[in-house]
């Protein structure tokens, strides 16, 4: 018993430094993380290199997603729903990146026109991004601003999350009057 008394007595001020090292990891990684060189395809093949958004001058939302994940499609409808008005007050170009694999992936494009989402919808086969990004599960959200930089992350999702986002997009957006 006092075996195990001290063993949690010392395991516990190393897991408040996990802790606390942790938070500020994720601080550093929307501080200084950007966008990566990293090519992916889109529906219709078409290559896309993801750095590219970066020099869009527009913030650039990134929803990590998959046909399985019936969160992620919640997400990305309540997102299609207001796109057409942050496209218009933010610039926003909202990116749905799939990380369905090989087997799964011919799901995709149907299930996307089925949903009449008007948004880029690239494919992460074999989840490069997902892993250069260090993206644990989906559903995830990225925000990047105009030069890439990631100003906000967010993971899984709750009916609602789309006004956080919303708000998030306030901050760094030029908003028309």
């Amino acid at each position: 018993m006092f075996k195990k008394i001290s063993f949690i007595l010392l395991l516990f001020p190393a897991l408040l430094t996990y802790a606390q090292d942790e938070k500020k990891g994720i601080e550093k990684v929307l501080g200084e993380k950007t966008l990566p060189s990293l090519v992916l395809s889109d529906m219709n093949g078409n290559k896309v290199n993801v750095a590219d958004y970066a020099k869009s001058g527009h913030p650039t939302v990134f929803s990590f997603w998959a046909t399985w994940c019936v969160p992620c499609k919640k997400e990305l409808s309540n997102l299609a729903e207001m796109y057409e008005d942050w496209k218009e007050k933010y610039h926003v170009e909202i990116v749905a990146v799939s990380i369905d694999d090989s087997r799964s992936t011919t799901k995709v494009k149907p299930y996307v026109e089925g949903q009449h989402w008007d948004y880029k919808v690239l494919l992460d086969v074999n989840q490069d991004l997902k892993r250069s990004l260090n993206i644990q599960t989906v559903p995830f959200t990225i925000l990047a601003d105009a030069s890439g930089k990631i100003v906000y992350t967010h993971s899984g999702y709750v009916e609602g999350d789309e006004y956080v986002l919303e708000e998030e997009l306030q901050k760094i957006a030029k908003v028309k009057q």
